[in-house]
């Protein structure tokens, strides 16, 4: 069951599922919904409940199946009871079908940090910074950790943010959080096998962590710290599961050795996140049902990261110099120790390419085609946050430790070098520099999912596959590019690989 119908989670654990040994199914598209619009929950349990026969395992975004979607969870209009009743039909779902192991995940609802409506409640547009920095502010002013500035500013948000504003946000908030403690109940009753509550978009002070140290209590008292785990990330959490499934049914923990770029790499917060980036890393492997280990003999597989030396920047200005990349880390080093496990020692390698957020680091990827590694790896990802980069190589190479380099396989490491690196790191940021503006679009508002937009976008990603990653180890062929919310943010695309 997708979180919603973007590729991202629609297509990405579809596509690594059909690599294994079970055959995977999923809704049809027509009744995901679309972006705001929620998905059909009536029609997505009843299809839940058919392809529940017989099934093994469940992967479900609980977010679709209660509001019909990670966007439409922050725009409903629905009691507690209303939404509490939905939950509960898990309980009939297991009893029906007692052998089903079913991991699901549920999102604690995120509190943006600037204005915009484009995936918020309309008056989001005008009030969402002051909405995040009411929290934010607030969250400080209980723990006495508030400066005077920040009294001030909240005094002056005070008076400005319209109560109605805020109650309908924080009115919405309170119904999301009781049901994320609801689903708690279910994983100690033995209806949830496992549950991942991810934090889209988190920070370290606000209504999001208040959410969380209330969740993070009642886990305590149900003794579930084992059972459910809370770390930031959202889209490849569908990912995270099926490897986790597929871990669990073979009896196998991956042993993983990260190799960072970057001494102080571990201890960088990445953008959108809230905490040191090796913890969430730590989580991210426990959840796909793997475990660190300190050093690459004892490990089944090395996993290169690709870190900043200190703050992470947007892949939107990587050609600037930065300190924080060209002094304070060595990705040479990352690359040479990579070739030297891969193909001297015999050794699985992957890359998570979380140097800078939304996007590969250009870079890197030249010298990992500079020494013919690229169609060798175990896996790769560099997109969006670093949680949903981690939690996709991670999926993707360990499943490549159970079935090997498949052509599944090597497609998805295609499309993640097609999107993650040509579209994010170079074709959307110059679409975004002035071109769908030149075109009389904006990069909110195209002109529909296969327009001349994403015509232009496929012409401008073939020639930067052809530039930056085709090789004597393969090439990359498109063959469909849409644009799925009809914005340049994100791309959907199917591609092959060839030899």
């Amino acid at each position: 069951m997708p979180l919603d119908e973007r590729p991202c989670n629609y297509e990405f654990p579809f596509m690594l599922a059909r690599g294994t040994d079970y055959t995977p199914e999923r809704p049809p598209l027509d009744m995901m919904g679309r972006k705001k619009a929620p998905g059909d929950t009536s029609r997505l349990w009843a299809w839940l409940e058919q392809a529940a026969e017989g099934a093994h395992g469940a992967v479900l975004a609980l977010d679709t199946l209660l509001y019909g979607g990670i966007v439409p969870s922050r725009l409903h209009g629905m009691h507690e009871e209303q939404v509490l009743e939905r939950l509960t039909r898990l309980r009939g779902l297991k009893a029906d079908h007692p052998g089903l192991r079913i991991y699901a995940f549920q999102l604690i609802m995120r509190c943006p940090q600037y204005s915009s409506a484009e995936e918020e409640p309309d008056y989001y547009e005008e009030w969402g910074r002051e909405i995040f920095r009411k929290g934010f502010i607030s969250h400080r002013k209980e723990l006495g950790l508030a400066a005077d500035d920040e009294l001030a500013e909240l005094e002056d948000i005070d008076l400005r943010l319209p109560p109605d504003v805020l109650d309908d946000y924080l009115g919405r908030r309170a119904i999301n959080a009781a049901i994320n403690r609801a689903a708690l109940e279910l994983v100690a009753e033995g209806v949830i096998e496992f549950l991942i509550i991810p934090q889209d978009d988190s920070a370290p002070y606000g209504y999001t962590a208040r959410d969380q140290e209330e969740i993070r209590g009642r886990i305590a008292d149900l003794e579930l710290e084992l059972r459910v785990y809370m770390y930031p990330g959202a889209d490849e959490v569908g990912c995270t599961l099926l490897a986790r499934m597929v871990n669990t049914d073979t009896g196998r923990i991956p042993l993983i050795y990260p190799r960072l770029s970057s001494l102080q790499g571990a201890f960088v917060t990445p953008l959108y996140e809230d905490r040191y980036f090796y913890e969430s890393l730590k989580y991210q492997v426990l959840a796909a049902g793997g475990l660190i280990v300190p050093s690459a003999a004892e490990a089944d597989m090395v996993l290169l990261v690709n870190m900043p030396g200190d703050t992470m920047s947007e892949a939107a200005v990587q050609r600037q110099p930065m300190a924080g990349y060209d002094v304070l880390r060595n990705i040479a080093e990352l690359a040479e120790f990579g070739g030297y496990m891969l193909f001297h020692e015999g050794k699985p390698v992957a890359v998570a390419d979380v140097g800078y957020a939304n996007g590969g680091d250009l870079k890197l990827m030249r010298l990992l085609r500079q020494k013919n590694m690229l169609f060798s790896l175990a896996g790769y990802a560099g997109w969006n946050t670093s949680s949903n980069t981690l939690g996709t190589v991670l999926a993707q190479s360990m499943l490549f430790l159970h079935y090997g380099r498949t052509a599944g396989h090597l497609n998805f490491l295609a499309l993640r070098y097609a999107e993650d690196v040509c579209y994010c790191s170079l074709v959307r940021t110059e679409m975004n520099n002035g071109v769908v503006e030149s075109m009389g679009l904006s990069k909110f508002m195209l002109d529909g999912q296969r327009g001349q937009a994403a015509a232009l976008i496929r012409t401008k990603l073939n020639q930067a596959i052809k530039e930056r990653i085709n090789g004597e180890d393969g090439r990359v062929e498109i063959t469909d590019c849409f644009m799925p919310w009809n914005r340049t943010f994100e791309v959907g695309l199917a591609v092959s690989y060839h030899p």
